[in-house]
């Protein structure tokens, strides 16, 4: 087994093991711990094997999920380029509160073991941050979790979120504390991160910047592709439609497959929301459906029990070009969400037709 697989220096939960020890501690954590733990100790198992490669699963966005196959040196290297990029060497105190069956919890454990990290490893609970006194050097949460310890993000020197768009809203409340904050963009095919931008702080920036050996391009649709080939032995042809600033920056426009034709402009639903998003008190999206003058519409779905009575937000769309403002406006109980907690947009197209 390759000694990079685990540093000497690392430690799980204060404690610091031997390969042979932390097999024997993933072995039981499978036995008889909780969920989460089992499934960190299956992980940990798989990392630890003599097998050069780890089977995943895709969150689909580069198309369809499906399982593929990561290479450990490749995952090494993703660690690697996370720990230059935010200077997080041996010893870094890092705090993982994400479940590792996802690639973000895998990675935090891949960082740690490789680069020799003290992890504190916790419930991947939406308050985990605010039920210790720890103090940490690095962490990564999704920002449903960001959002119910923002009490307690003052703890963590360096942030990153992923895992899902962070709202208007929240990167306001992020604006007066001490930690470093970073908004991250990738997925699983280029084993997390492969960019990052600061959403806080004198450095705040609209640009998602490259982490080191990462080039970007665009294919014929406006959509980013990412070449990483330390991660990545192709390139990963996305269906996020961005800004291409340069090689190694861009602006985040939204996803090809929620573009909106209205009467021969380009509406990006995630856009939109973004310029709603401090005037709405109550989950939404934007979505499209047929419109025989235009082609298709911009509409606007609330979430809402069927008792509540939906404030007039006509107010709202004064900030919005003519063009994007909803035609229509529906209201759904409950929103579907993934397992990670992002909005299943296909699903709420699929119900508000069904309505019709």
């Amino acid at each position: 087994m390759p000694t990079s697989l685990l540093h000497p220096a690392f430690t799980f939960n204060g404690l610091q093991y031997s390969e042979t020890e932390l097999l024997e501690f993933a072995e039981k954590l499978q036995a008889v711990g909780d969920d989460y733990e089992q499934k960190i100790g299956k992980f940990i198992t798989k990392w630890l094997n003599d097998a050069t490669s780890i089977n995943v699963k895709t969150s689909g966005s580069t198309g369809t999920p499906k399982k593929i196959k990561l290479q450990k040196n490749q995952m090494i290297a993703s660690a690697r380029a996370t720990g230059a990029f935010f200077e997080l060497g041996e010893k870094t105190s890092a705090l993982l509160c994400l479940p590792a069956n996802f690639i973000a919890g895998k990675m935090m454990l891949v960082r740690a073991m490789v680069l020799g990290w003290n992890l504190h490893v916790v419930a991947p609970e939406k308050d985990a941050l605010t039920q210790y006194d720890n103090e940490y050097d690095f962490a990564a949460m999704v920002p449903y979790q960001v959002f119910h310890t923002l009490g307690a993000i003052h703890k963590i020197k360096k942030l990153i979120i992923g895992g899902g768009a962070v709202s208007s809203e929240l990167r306001e409340r992020l604006q007066n504390v001490p930690t470093e904050v970073f908004e991250t963009y990738g997925m699983t095919e280029t084993i997390t991160h492969i960019a990052v931008k600061r959403i806080n702080g004198p450095s705040a920036s609209s640009s998602f910047i490259a982490l080191p050996d990462v080039i970007f391009g665009q294919d014929k649709r406006g959509c980013l592709v990412v070449n990483a080939f330390k991660v990545s032995e192709e390139p990963v042809i996305t269906n996020d439609i961005v800004e291409l600033k340069n090689a190694t920056e861009f602006n985040w426009l939204g996803r090809y497959d929620n573009v909106i034709n209205s009467g021969g402009y380009k509406l990006y639903p995630e856009k939109i929301e973004t310029k709603l998003s401090t005037k709405i008190d109550r989950p939404f999206v934007i979505i499209g459906e047929k419109d025989e003058k235009l082609g298709e519409r911009a509409v606007l779905v609330f979430e809402a029990p069927d008792s509540d009575k939906i404030p007039n937000y006509s107010s709202a769309f004064l900030n919005l070009d003519p063009y994007e403002r909803p035609k229509k406006v529906y209201t759904l109980s409950k929103f579907p969400h993934t397992e990670t907690g992002k909005i299943k947009r296909g699903e709420i197209i699929a119900l508000i037709r069904g309505f019709k």
